[in-house]
């Protein structure tokens, strides 16, 4: 199976996403005795600054000092989903245009995959030329810059990396418990548990099943907007819609489910549920964000 330059771009930035979370995982601070050393109410800016490093004061302390102030009023778990719609709504106030830009992108894929095909196996310059001419005349249509898309992802890894180390660190996230479940046990502890007959265990495996459909969801969406257009488009000339089998796309999202899927086994309950939290921000937000293009490119029919 041939992946297109552009999944072959994801499947190396989820690699790299493979690689720091596991990197992050071993950098942990921890003290002699090998324990995590934690983020209490008591713990200062300064003290993180000069006793860790940059990373550690300006992404990881807030996001664990605001887990422990929230967690004695919401509980801890909803102090979790307070910050992941809290940092959401900033990245997205961060990142407006470059969300919208990663999307329209999502939804040309076909046409980008009509010129592709059009010119595989054509090797000459002057067909690359022609292609890539092609392709810059579809992203100047839907007024979409490629690299303008790389912010998203530039952006989210430094996140997730905060949250990894933030939900373990925090003081907060140690001593309490959400619905029953420890928030520092992995999901995988609390399944065999519930095998072994503890009750509070089958809320570890509803808390990973849920994760794993808000992933499934917030992954499948774009393409199920997609389809959607493209039926819309050809009733309208009263044909058949041509949706071109993406057998790359189908890899990678099945490469990145089973990534996630294993992920959520063996990391924190605390971060499950994050994750399950963030893919339903992002299922709105792919939501509001096409009614803002399809407003916009009505705006723009309607200018003509």
């Amino acid at each position: 199976m041939k992946l297109s330059p552009r999944m072959k771009k994801i499947l190396k930035w989820s690699c790299l996403m493979l690689f720091v979370v596991m990197t992050v995982g071993c950098t942990v601070p921890r003290d002699a005795n090998n324990n995590i050393i934690l983020i209490t109410n008591d713990t200062t800016f300064s003290s993180i600054m000069a006793d860790e490093n940059w990373f550690s004061a300006i992404f990881v302390y807030p996001l664990s000092k605001l887990i422990n102030i929230l967690a004695p009023k919401i509980t801890v778990g909803g102090a979790i989903i307070a910050i992941t719609i809290l940092v959401n709504g900033i990245v997205a106030l961060a990142t407006y245009k470059s969300t919208i830009a990663t999307q329209q992108m999502q939804l040309i894929q076909p046409e980008l995959e009509k010129i592709q095909r059009k010119y595989e196996g054509r090797d000459d310059d002057t067909s690359k030329m022609r292609q890539a001419a092609e392709m810059q005349a579809l992203y100047k249509k839907y007024n979409i810059s490629p690299t303008g898309t790389l912010l998203v992802t530039f952006i989210q890894f430094p996140i997730l990396m905060a949250m990894y180390m933030a939900v373990q660190r925090s003081e907060a996230v140690q001593t309490g418990s959400f619905l029953g479940m420890k928030m520092d046990s992995t999901p995988l502890t609390g399944i065999q548990g519930a095998l072994k007959g503890d009750a509070i265990g089958w809320m570890y495996l509803l808390l990973f099943i849920f994760m794993a459909v808000c992933q499934f969801l917030s992954m499948k969406l774009p393409q199920m907007i997609q389809k959607k257009k493209a039926e819309a488009e050809a009733a309208k000339h009263h044909r058949r819609p041509d949706i071109p089998e993406n057998k790359s796309m189908k890899f990678m999202q099945i490469y990145m489910m089973a990534m996630i899927m294993m992920f959520g086994l063996v990391w924190p309950s605390a971060m499950a549920l994050y994750w399950a939290i963030n893919s339903l921000v992002n299922i709105i937000k792919t939501l509001v964000v096409q009614k803002i293009i399809d407003k916009n490119n009505a705006n723009k029919k309607g200018a003509r």
